[in-house]
């Protein structure tokens, strides 16, 4: 399999000394004794916000045995690097990106779309990508002076900013998972098959409609079924029985989705809740059976966006075992979303791209354990950037949507049925969109059981 070239970016250890003679004429507090944040920018990619933390102005190091967290990462594709080093006009030459960063003081937050701090200083670190392709590279390690030109005793802001390569794997369903797409590999200007999408129904008691048959849900597989999800009938609204199977060209099944807790809307309401999330058990073969790899769960979030919140954990092969949490996030429903896993370390172990309040335990970290997992588990090999998936989407004025497409890391996949799980966790993710739909709105015919069609008709 032929990886595209991918560069991630990361800005972290960052650092602000103020000298006490900046001490403002009209001002009752020192900046220092301040909080003090930062905007940082990428052109062409959202602004992320980071705390700065502050260092005694007496210092002439950053204390290296602190380790800080990670501020801001941005993961470039190629296209990216190629839009970003583009010429700015017709007339003008290739132009060095570069990464800015406005240093505020006082406390974060906006006011009709404006920063409420005050602006120290810009940073801005020109990057030169041509080489980070095939190894790391640091553009910046170390203070700058920031303030206004002449100024005596000027603050300093300390900050690493560093490109190293991120090859990835990278899927396209061949149409939406409810219809049983053929999934391909895409490379440089290749695109060649490499698995099949099965969409079925399941029920507790027998398939009653299947495009394929799913040999996890004999044996011990219904087992694992059984004891991670609840089959039970509940009453009012839902939607349940859905699974996805994986094969590889040789019609091998190598992973598996299955919904293993109903959507059920909540009490009074027309919606899935966080306190009553639906669940999919995502499963891949081993000692000849079928074990539990990774369990999702999905809800409709309670705002004006049209967003899906999701939390997905490694389990082990003891269903007693504790989660181990990789991701916990929100996307946008009505527009391409994007479900990432990302452990980029950081110091409260917050995987990046992730909102750092979303982070229920560190990344690789038995929840509830009291344990960071290090050593206890073998999830452990799982660092830096995982997976993504991009999913949802508008609906076009035929009436389709855009079909899933994953990004795998190289280091992730060693061999088919390390590829086959996150594309089986990307299928239901995407299918958890339609899953968290208002029970008001109508499912498109494919995913609405026999016996709805048969009513129907």
């Amino acid at each position: 399999m032929e990886p595209f070239s991918f560069v991630r970016i990361t800005v972290k250890n960052l650092g602000l000394k103020i000298p006490v003679a900046a001490k403002p004429a009209n001002s009752a507090v020192h900046p220092s004794s301040s909080p003090c944040f930062c905007v940082i920018k990428l052109k062409g990619f959202p602004l992320q916000n980071a705390v700065i933390p502050n260092v005694a102005p007496e210092n002439t190091q950053f204390p290296d045995g602190n380790p800080q967290a990670l501020a801001a990462s941005f993961h470039l594709s190629k296209s990216d690097m190629c839009r970003l080093a583009g010429k700015s006009s017709l007339f003008s030459s290739s132009r060095k990106p570069r990464i800015s960063i406005l240093v505020y003081s006082g406390s974060r937050g906006s006011t009709c779309g404006l920063n409420s701090g005050r602006l120290l200083g810009k940073i801005y670190v020109h990057l030169d990508l041509t080489v980070a392709e095939s190894r790391a590279v640091v553009f910046h390690n170390g203070w700058i002076s920031i303030g206004k030109e002449g100024k005596l005793n000027k603050s300093e802001f300390h900050l690493n900013v560093k490109a190293e390569p991120e090859p990835r794997f990278v899927f396209e369903f061949d149409g939406q998972p409810e219809c049983s797409p053929q999934i391909f590999q895409i490379g440089g200007n290749s695109r060649q098959p490499v698995f099949t999408c099965k969409f079925s129904f399941r029920s507790s008691e027998t398939n009653q409609r299947s495009r394929s048959p799913l040999p996890c849900h004999g044996g011990g597989g219904r087992r694992w079924l059984s004891s991670f999800g609840s089959e039970r009938e509940r009453p009012g609204k839902e939607r349940k029985g859905w699974s996805i199977t994986i094969h590889d060209l040789s019609g091998s099944p190598v992973a598996v989705a299955s919904m293993v807790t109903p959507f059920v809307a909540s009490p009074g309401t027309d919606r899935v809740s966080r306190s009553n999330p639906g669940c999919w058990l995502i499963l891949r073969p081993g000692d000849g059976t079928w074990k539990p790899w990774g369990r999702l769960e999905a809800w409709r979030e309670r705002s004006a966006a049209d967003s899906l919140g999701y939390r997905f954990e490694l389990i082990s092969d003891s269903a007693s075992a504790a989660g181990v949490l990789l991701a916990e996030s929100t996307l946008t429903c009505s527009k391409r979303g994007k479900f990432v896993i990302d452990l980029t370390s950081s110091l409260a172990g917050t995987p990046a791209g992730t909102p750092r309040s979303a982070a229920a335990s560190p990344g690789c970290s038995a929840r509830g354990s009291g344990d960071f997992g290090f050593g206890l588990f073998p999830y452990c090999m799982y660092r830096g950037f995982v997976m993504a998936a991009r999913i949802g989407g508008k609906v076009s004025l035929r009436g389709k949507r855009t079909p899933p497409m994953a990004e795998v890391s190289v280091q992730q996949v060693n061999c088919t049925e390390d590829a086959a799980v996150f594309i089986a966790l990307a299928a239901a993710a995407d299918l958890s969109i339609e899953a968290c739909k208002l029970f008001s709105e109508n499912l498109r015919k494919d995913l609405r059981p026999p016996q709805d069609l048969h009513s129907r008709s």
